[in-house]
């Protein structure tokens, strides 16, 4: 698969941190965002700068070990999530890590966003498993995460939030925006209308299927 340049990944950066921000997906200076732009190049977002009012100049280019090739920040801690899962799986083009309120309360109790009640949902994201809890900024963060990088389009994060991966940057961020949207959706059915109506085994198989599809 080709690589999308360094001025569009920064582009893509700057808009897709912009838009976490205004949707509520980050406080203060949460989140990163990476782009993978060459064999051994990924360009992300630095530590300690809201999502919001990030600038171009403030991103930062490191090797797939994490060692700084470009930038006058630092890199954030958890930039080693998001080299990992490009390690893991070389079609990743870009990786988004956020706490989308629903979604991290799904995370902290600890529940999967699995309950196939949203055709879109199951084509998007299939089933979104909770990784198991890791100390931040720590090597067990990549650990929980790699398991899952082949097979899935995101995970909960213990206690903690959410990542999603894809072959584009806007496609990462957008099945983000997908999660939290099936998150919410399970937590009104559940708990405030007390009421699902499941997909079959029938029609999940199909929509399965149609997701191999687009992937």
């Amino acid at each position: 698969m080709e690589y999308i340049t360094e001025k569009q990944a920064k582009k893509a950066i700057i808009d897709i941190g912009q838009r976490m921000y205004v949707r509520g997906f980050v406080a203060a200076n949460d989140g990163n965002i990476s782009v993978r732009t060459g064999e051994n190049e990924v360009w992300a977002t630095p530590t300690g700068v809201s999502k919001g009012y990030m600038k171009k100049k403030m991103l930062v280019k490191v090797d797939l070990d994490g060692t700084l090739l470009e930038g006058t920040y630092k890199p954030s801690s958890e930039l080693k999530m998001h080299l990992r899962a490009y390690r893991e799986n070389e079609a990743l083009r870009s990786v988004c890590h956020a706490h989308p309120l629903v979604c991290t309360c799904f995370a902290v109790a600890g529940i999967p966003l699995s309950t196939p009640v949203l055709a879109e949902a199951v084509i998007t994201l299939g089933e979104v498993p909770v990784a198991p809890y890791a100390e931040l900024g720590s090597e067990e963060v990549p650990e929980v995460i790699a398991p899952y990088c082949h097979t899935h389009s995101g995970i909960l994060l213990a206690n903690h939030g959410a990542v999603t991966w894809a072959q584009d940057p806007y496609a990462a961020y957008y099945r983000l925006e997908s999660m939290e949207h099936y998150a919410r959706i399970l937590l009104v059915t559940d708990k405030l209308l007390g009421k699902q109506n499941l997909l079959t085994g029938e029609q999940i198989d199909a929509l399965l299927a149609m997701r191999e599809r687009f992937r």
